[in-house]
């Protein structure tokens, strides 16, 4: 899988790259077909200076995204993939429900 990171109007430090880089690596336990994913930094100058990470996945014929916002990157980036996970799982179980594999919704037999 290919990650980019791209941090917007200032350098990221390595140690955020790779906390990215790990929960990224953590999507692929929900969902092993990740094609690609990009993690984009930011931040608002506003009071506190909050800081944004927006993270976009691509999967087979869909692209998901999630974005959070907290007083640290390393928040942020988790928040945003705890988001991916749910919209994950969904999308895996709409993928199971169109195949017809899922166990729990097959028609019972009718007995005769």
């Amino acid at each position: 899988m290919n990650v980019k990171i791209t941090a917007r109007h200032f350098k990221a430090h390595d140690s955020i790259k790779e906390h990215a880089e790990s929960c990224i690596e953590g999507l692929t336990k929900f969902y092993d077909g990740i094609i690609n994913a990009e993690v984009i930094l930011s931040f608002e100058k506003a009071q506190h200076s909050v800081k944004i990470a927006e993270v976009i996945i691509g999967v087979m014929g869909k692209t998901l995204t999630a974005s959070a916002k907290s007083e640290e990157f390393e928040k942020s980036i988790e928040i945003a993939t705890e988001k991916l996970e749910s919209q994950l799982k969904k999308y895996k179980s709409k993928l199971q429900d169109k195949s017809g594999t899922r166990p729990d919704i097959r028609p019972e037999p009718i007995d005769e």
